[in-house]
């Protein structure tokens, strides 16, 4: 039984300093119950726990004096944690509940929360993640974040609350897509997977995250993943010297450049002169190109260099990008795939990257393969490595890519036979 009464707290006034001023007083229920009263006169409910050696003071609301906080003979049918007014009799009962909460080794703070918090849709989740984490991402990998989820997911699981979705529910949104478009379907897949978090970060959902092994068993299985076409490097030479027979075209030349570079399409479609420095050997590139969004500086072997000067021969028209579409817009990733089948090949241009690759590990042995890797802007090494690793291994870079040129371009290289000399200490 607790030690206050009705009439006690309906007159429950300030305390009085020595100084004649108001000060505020405390008034001892029992069992950890207190009603505080401010100097001001406001008197609220205070319960007060001892969690391990640290004691705790937990708000409960204001106290209801002769029901004021509503109409007389009114059943108050708001649950009783989400109450903020309180009568004494209320007080007790949410005091015992929280109370019985930590002896049970629960957070009473956040199961008085609980429920006050308004747990919001899958659909507001998607918008509230994307907004608090699109900050640490690029603009690329935030608007595909949002589009994908919008298209794939937010149609089957916007109107659901966070707390509730479960594997039955992600698996119902990824199955229209998941054989058919296997690579959108997994980027879905781990996309709803980092809203969850968030929403479970933010309070909105107590339960553990959907699990990937559940999710696994109830979708179907999908096709093995296939590499990108790639022309077998032993033939490059031969297709290079055959498109450099034919009328020079930005998009035919574009992929000359992709090759010689061992870029990826949308590199080179956006490359522009500003990033070239013909006299270094060198194409910087901003981070904001990358797939990676880290800048990287492409060395230009002597064949990339004789490349763009044939394709732009007057130093006074290197302006703007290299390969310009129509209305100076960049070209499509079709037009390169395009200039690829009019020339016969049913490869693709990323797989020219391959090719490289295969030229370097073959060919250029004494050339280390973290070099190559650095060449195809490729995270070198664990995380350690990284970190004591400054240089950029330019040098043995040029080295590589100046025997890449040579293989692949001799005539744009000034050599008369497909050779393939390394040379790895020239000063530049």
């Amino acid at each position: 039984m607790g030690k206050l009464t009705v009439f006690q707290v309906r007159n429950a006034k300030p305390g009085v300093g020595p100084d004649g001023k108001r000060r505020k007083r405390v008034l001892v229920d029992g069992a950890g119950l207190l009603l505080i009263v401010a100097p001001t006169g406001a008197r609220n409910w205070v319960l007060r726990i001892k969690d391990g050696q640290r004691r705790r003071d937990i708000g409960l609301g204001a106290a209801d004096i002769d029901g004021a906080g509503r109409n007389r003979g009114e059943i108050d049918e708001t649950p009783l944690m989400l109450r903020r007014i309180l009568s004494l009799a209320e007080a007790r009962e949410k005091a015992a509940a929280l109370r019985k909460l930590a002896k049970a080794g629960a957070d009473p703070i956040a199961e008085r929360d609980r429920e006050r918090r308004a747990t919001p849709t899958f659909a507001v989740a998607v918008t509230e993640a994307h907004a608090a984490l699109k900050s640490g991402w690029s603009d690329r990998t935030a608007n595909a974040f949002l589009a994908s989820l919008e298209e794939h997911a937010v149609p089957r699981l916007g109107t659901t609350k966070v707390d509730v979705i479960g594997s039955a529910d992600v698996i119902a949104a990824l199955a229209p897509i998941w054989t058919s478009k296997p690579v959108m379907a997994r980027k879905v897949r781990s996309r709803i997977g980092q809203v969850l978090a968030f929403a479970k970060a933010r309070g909105w959902r107590r339960d553990a995250l959907p699990d990937a092994r559940e999710l696994r068993s109830g979708l179907a299985k999908q096709e093995q993943g296939k590499n990108f076409a790639a022309m077998p490097f032993v033939e490059i030479a031969a297709f290079i010297a055959d498109e450099l027979g034919k009328d020079a075209t930005a998009s035919r030349f574009a992929v000359l450049f992709a090759i010689l570079t061992a870029a990826r399409s949308g590199e080179v479609r956006n490359a522009t002169w500003a990033q070239i420095d013909l006299e270094a050997r060198t194409w910087t590139r901003p981070a904001a190109m990358m797939k990676m969004a880290k800048g990287h500086v492409v060395t230009l072997s002597d064949a990339a260099v004789a490349l763009l000067e044939q394709w732009k021969p007057n130093e006074a028209l290197r302006d703007g990008l290299i390969f310009p579409g129509l209305r100076d817009k960049p070209l499509s990733d079709m037009s390169l795939t395009k200039a690829l089948r009019t020339a016969g090949r049913d490869e693709t241009v990323h797989g020219f990257r391959s090719a490289f690759r295969d030229f370097a590990a073959e060919r250029c042995p004494t050339i280390p393969a973290m070099v190559a890797e650095m060449a195809l802007a490729h995270k070198v090494g664990t995380a350690t490595e990284q970190a004591y690793l400054r240089s950029d291994l330019r040098d043995l870079r040029h080295a590589l890519m100046d025997a890449w040129g040579r293989f692949a371009a001799p005539s744009l290289s000034g050599v008369a036979l497909n050779v393939t000399a390394i040379r790895t200490t020239e000063a530049r």
